[in-house]
């Protein structure tokens, strides 16, 4: 695709031929630090396109935008994005992404150099940008939420078969409703709780956990005043905006599971006895370990025993040491991974050094803010891209090598990240 294509596309949204002729901006309810708001939706961007994965299984890519100006649903907002925020997001994506972290991608950011914008959160006037993401859905809980406000039933069951034959590649044409529910919310509990587990094993905190940013195929997404936290500190915060602390690091499973019981609870419209939704609920706990267990595994770069309780107690052990500690998140996993033992307390090194594992050799890397203010920073001053492409550059090169090595414990994690690439 030349340069002229790809600014036609990704930068004015021409249509491409075969996939949508109109832009989508889809409208839904949610739960926004657990008050119910029924009135928002895609205030400022929209489904552009989509394709299928050339490789198999041919998953459905959404190629979704961010800043490109008002939609019906844009309230009093302008519906743009600012540089700095499209960079954000960029950093974040690819960051989580080399952790291991189920999430949408960056894929073109354009700036808009005629925007003067406006925020309170940023030196004003700020430049503006628009920018494209990958994900394989942009179905929020706050869909379901919406169809159940206003009883749409038949339009409930449809939605649900949708998801159940797009993303989770189930032909459901003989499931009677409440199967096809069961089926379908038994998926999204087990991968929302594996995208949770990879926040906590990353350090993580999103920063807005509301239940219209939540998607169905568990994938990471809607960037805001998100932070990694440079310590195991579990009331750390994300949004300046979160004043008690409602999506804190360590209160990020607890938030994701209520917002699961928001789904559910949706989903009775079609569904009306509850008990097997509570049932599948009951294993979020469960799936959410597991996954933690795996993931810590893999961020370790070590083996997994296969004994669910000695492997429960290596992490938990490591864990409670990283929390007393206080040291840098990143050092423990950075450390193990690289098998530089010695950058560990005693008690670590004596844990770790006898564990089978397989070294890797790679960079450390963190996104903390500091750093990503002296990223923007040069941008800024005089347009000076030069150390953002370098940390982006490294940061590839952690995700191949991260890639390279799949411990059993993670291949069942079912990543997107290793089926698409910007």
């Amino acid at each position: 695709m030349s340069v002229s294509d790809r600014e036609a596309h990704f930068g004015r949204f021409h249509p491409f031929v075969g996939s949508l002729e109109q832009p989508l901006a889809l409208r839904y309810h949610g739960h926004q630090f657990q008050v119910y708001n029924p009135d928002i939706g895609d205030g400022r961007g929209f489904l552009f396109a989509q394709c299928r994965e050339q490789t198999p299984p041919g998953r459905l890519l959404d190629f979704g935008t961010k800043g490109t100006g008002t939609t019906p649903y844009s309230r009093s907002g302008d519906g743009r994005l600012t540089l700095k925020g499209a960079v954000r997001e960029l950093l974040a994506t690819t960051m989580l992404a080399a952790q291991g972290v189920p999430t949408s991608r960056t894929f073109a950011i354009f700036e808009d150099r005629g925007a003067n914008l406006y925020r309170s959160d940023e030196p004003s006037p700020a430049r503006g940008a628009v920018l494209t993401r990958l994900s394989h859905s942009h179905i929020r809980f706050g869909t379901f939420q919406y169809l159940a406000y206003y009883k749409q039933a038949e339009e409930m069951e449809r939605l649900v078969r949708y998801a159940l034959r797009t993303y989770f590649d189930t032909d459901e044409t003989a499931l009677s409703v409440e199967q096809a529910v069961q089926l379908f919310f038994g998926q999204v509990v087990r991968r929302t709780s594996l995208t949770v587990a990879a926040w906590m094993m990353a350090g993580f905190v999103h920063g807005v956990l509301n239940t219209d940013n939540m998607n169905v195929t568990g994938e990471s997404f809607d960037y805001g005043p998100w932070r990694w936290t440079p310590t195991y500190d579990g009331a750390f915060i994300a949004a300046y905006f979160d004043h008690q602390g409602l999506y804190a690091y360590g209160r990020q499973p607890q938030a994701v599971f209520w917002n699961l019981q928001v789904l559910a609870s949706a989903l009775t419209l079609v569904h009306p006895n509850p008990e097997p939704l509570i049932d599948l609920l009951k294993g979020y706990s469960n799936h959410l370990q597991d996954a933690t267990i795996a993931q810590f595994f893999w961020r370790m770069g070590l083996i997994p025993s296969g004994d669910r309780a000695a492997d429960t107690d290596l992490a938990e052990t490591c864990l409670k040491h990283l929390r007393a500690d206080q040291s840098p998140f990143e050092d423990l996993f950075y450390a193990s991974a690289t098998a530089q033992f010695d950058l560990l307390s005693a008690d670590l090194k004596s844990l770790l050094r006898d564990w089978p594992g397989v070294p890797q050799s790679y960079q450390k890397e963190t996104m903390l803010i500091e750093e990503v203010e002296s990223l923007w920073a040069p941008i800024a001053a005089h347009d000076d891209w030069g150390p953002l492409h370098e940390k982006l550059t490294r940061l590839d090169t952690l995700y191949d090598l991260r890639q390279a090595w799949q411990a059993p414990s993670v291949q069942h994690m079912e990543t997107p990240n290793d089926q698409f690439k910007p």
